[in-house]
């Protein structure tokens, strides 16, 4: 299972409807744990020009998480920005194999 940051931008749909966010993201978190994934946490951001929210994930393979991330922006509330990110302990073998 790999970690990955996943950032949220509303479209000028989502942002129409923004009350209807909550709903939407237990809709999305449902669409991630269907992919096989685990949701970490959920943030709201500030300061940040292109993102809004924000969820930190475990999933099985970074094709799961891409089917995800594409089945969750065809809704058409949202664009997604997805990254693969590392721990701590993953760093130190990444660096450890140099």
């Amino acid at each position: 299972m790999g970690n990955y940051v996943v950032f949220f931008g509303y479209t000028d749909q989502g942002i129409r409807d923004v009350k209807d966010s909550p709903g939407r993201v237990k809709a999305a978190k449902k669409i991630f744990q269907d992919s096989g994934a685990k949701i970490k946490s959920f943030y709201l951001l500030m300061g940040m020009e292109r993102y809004d929210t924000m969820f930190l994930v475990e999933a099985p393979s970074d094709e799961s998480m891409a089917k995800a991330s594409l089945r969750i922006s065809s809704l058409g509330n949202v664009r997604t920005h997805s990254h693969r990110i590392f721990t701590e302990d993953e760093f130190h073998k990444i660096v450890a194999g140099l």
